[in-house]
């Protein structure tokens, strides 16, 4: 899936991404597949998978497009 960065919490480590289509999905910065230290900013273009979990959807293996 694609998508942009929606929000991004660098204190808590997490944020959401906004899908093409579809629901906002939570992400964790343990699942930014980058060097270094792992931040994101807001509107930046990811592809990415869904992993469904007990607490719903989460995006899982993002990457900057």
């Amino acid at each position: 899936m694609t998508g942009k960065v929606k929000t991004f919490n660098k204190q808590k480590g997490y944020g959401f991404i906004k899908p093409e289509n579809g629901d906002d999905i939570f992400f964790h910065y343990s699942s930014l597949i980058m060097e270094g230290f792992k931040t994101i900013d807001p509107d930046t273009e990811v592809s990415f998978d869904v992993e469904d979990t007990e607490k719903g959807p989460r995006a899982v293996n993002i990457q900057r497009v």
